[in-house]
C-alpha cells in the first residue's frame, strides 16, 4: 500500500522548522520561499523549542507509530491543526502562536499546489509506483512482500528523496513532476520495502 500526498500537518510543521530557525533534521532540505522569522532567543530556550518541535515532528509524520504519552490540547490560534501534549511543549507552544495565521495560510496554498499538480498527471501516480514495483519483482525473481509506504511530496529546495520516518518519505515537488527521476528515485525505496 502506497500512499502520497502533501498532507497539511507535515507542511505546517515544515513551516514552523523554518521560520522558528530548527535545524532538524538535518538531512532534510529547506522549504523554498520560507525563511526564519523567529526573534533570537536564549540557546537553552532553543533547544527546548527544537526538542518540542522533533517530538511534534515525529507525531505528525507518523502518529500512530509515536502517540503522545500525556493527553493532547489543540494550540487555539491553529483551530484545529495542531495539537501538542499539555506537558513537555510549553516552549514550543507559545513559540508558535505568532506565526499561526501565516503558517495556516501557506500550508492551505502547498497543499492545493500539490493537489494542482496531482489532478495533471491523473494515472501517471499508480503508473510510478506500480512500474517500479513490476521492475523490481523482475529483478530479484519474486513477488514483491506486502509493504506500506507514504510518500509527502514537499516544497523542498532540492530535488531528492528522504527517509522521514519508519515508513514515510518525503519526496520534492519538483522530482515528482519529473516522471523519469521519480521513477529512479523511488525504486531504491522500493527496493528497500518490497
Amino acid at each position: 500500500m502506497i500512499r502520497e500526498n502533501s498532507n497539511r500537518s507535515v507542511l505546517l510543521a515544515l513551516y514552523l522548522r523554518e521560520v522558528l530557525s530548527i535545524a532538524s533534521p538535518v538531512e532534510l532540505p529547506r522549504l523554498r520561499d520560507v525563511g526564519s522569522m523567529g526573534t533570537p532567543t536564549d540557546t537553552d530556550r532553543q533547544d527546548r523549542i527544537e526538542r518540542q518541535w522533533r517530538a511534534f515532528w515525529a507525531m505528525t509524520v507518523e502518529p500512530e507509530a509515536h502517540p503522545s504519552p500525556v493527553p493532547l490540547t489543540l494550540i487555539g490560534a491553529y483551530d484545529t491543526d495542531v495539537a501538542l501534549p499539555i506537558q513537555g511543549a510549553e516552549d514550543f507552544a507559545v513559540a508558535i502562536i505568532p506565526h499561526a495565521e501565516a503558517a495556516r495560510a501557506w500550508a492551505t496554498w502547498a497543499a492545493d499546489g500539490y493537489r494542482t499538480a496531482a489532478a495533471a498527471r491523473r494515472g501517471d501516480s499508480y503508473r510510478a509506483y506500480a512500474g517500479t514495483i513490476a521492475e523490481h519483482e523482475r529483478e530479484v525473481g519474486r513477488r514483491a512482500h506486502s509493504f506500506e509506504l507514504n510518500v509527502e511530496v514537499l516544497p523542498l529546495t532540492a530535488p531528492g528523496v528522504w527517509w522521514i520516518g519508519s515508513m514515510t518519505v518525503a519526496v520534492t515537488d519538483t522530482l515528482r513532476a519529473d516522471a523519469a527521476a521519480f521513477d529512479d528515485a523511488i525504486h531504491p525505496i522500493i527496493a528497500t520495502l518490497a
